[in-house]
């Protein structure tokens, strides 16, 4: 497989992945907002994409109405909802032939939705008809690939760019949430509102399965447990790194064994989630913890593109 080839299909799944995030963040942000009358939320919102210095650099105070419209329509933010699909449809037609019919359609008839939305469908009043609009896009892509294409090298790095994508952007709202908007004269397990842990779990469709494992009313130590250690929850680091470090081994498989750094990382990374324990994140400093994850799956992306996409 070419290292252009894979660099693209890798991409595209990310980008895909990607708004589909960034959508389930707008809409657990909107539902916290509407507890409060800070823009704290909204701030949250942009750095948990990793917008807040790009945001700031355009307007000068964070407003829910323009740090929704930043992180869904505007053109300047590569990470907002409508840049990625752009860019998912731009990766997606340079590998056309690659792809199956329906994964395809998928993307292109998406984009071509997108194209008769305005601004005005980013507002509060229409963001949850939106929103739905863009988890279905989301759904209908990942659903096309897994059901559709061969499990062959294009498959792996579509698995690969997926997550890789959905891993940094569980530990980043679960750093956020954690870090930033815990109330100042509480610790880490305090009396944080019940309203907006559930709006968390909502975020990444995990409600009924935080019922299902814990059986008990929502607490932060629990939900920490179940977004990074958990590996039956399919968007825990844990369920990520077990599917990054099986991908990555079967590409190596497929390419003679040869492995490199890239492999290393994430299996070390896959190791550490496996056999570690809630207590001794908290001890080591949860905020710590999860900076550190999104560092290293980073690390992990240029890893990658370094070992073959060049």
């Amino acid at each position: 497989m070419l290292a252009r080839a894979a660099d693209s299909i890798f991409w595209l799944a990310r980008y895909m992945e990607r708004m589909d995030n960034v959508a389930r963040l707008l809409e657990a942000t909107q539902s916290m907002s509407g507890m409060s009358e800070s823009a704290e939320e909204w701030r949250s919102a942009l750095v948990a994409s990793g917008c807040d210095e790009t945001y700031l650099e355009k307007h000068a105070e964070v407003t829910p109405e323009k740090a929704l419209l930043y992180l869904a329509y505007d053109p300047d933010n590569p990470s907002a909802i409508m840049s990625c699909l752009d860019r998912a449809r731009t990766n997606a037609r340079s590998m056309r032939t690659a792809l199956t019919s329906d994964m395809w359609d998928a993307v292109n008839g998406s984009w071509l939705e997108g194209r008769h939305l305005k601004a005005s469908a980013f507002t509060p009043e229409r963001i949850g008809e939106t929103i739905d609009w863009v988890k279905t896009v989301g759904n209908r892509f990942y659903g096309a690939y897994a059901g559709t294409m061969l499990r062959n090298e294009i498959y792996w790095f579509a698995r690969l760019g997926t997550f890789i994508e959905r891993a940094d952007n569980t530990a980043r709202i679960l750093d956020v949430k954690f870090h930033l908007l815990l109330p100042q004269d509480e610790g880490v397990g305090g009396a944080v509102d019940y309203y907006q842990w559930t709006s968390i779990l909502r975020a990444v469709s995990a409600v009924r399965a935080y019922q299902w494992v814990y059986r008990t009313e929502v607490k932060p130590w629990n939900i920490a447990d179940l977004l990074i250690l958990r590996p039956e929850m399919p968007r825990s680091l844990r369920a990520c790194y077990d599917e990054i470090d099986a991908v990555l081994a079967q590409i190596a498989t497929s390419h003679t064994g040869r492995r490199g750094e890239c492999h290393r990382l994430a299996g070390a990374l896959a190791a550490q989630l496996r056999y570690g324990r809630i207590e001794d994140i908290f001890a080591r400093g949860l905020h710590e913890y999860l900076t550190d994850m999104v560092e290293r799956t980073g690390q992990l992306g240029v890893e990658i593109n370094a070992f073959y996409m060049r």
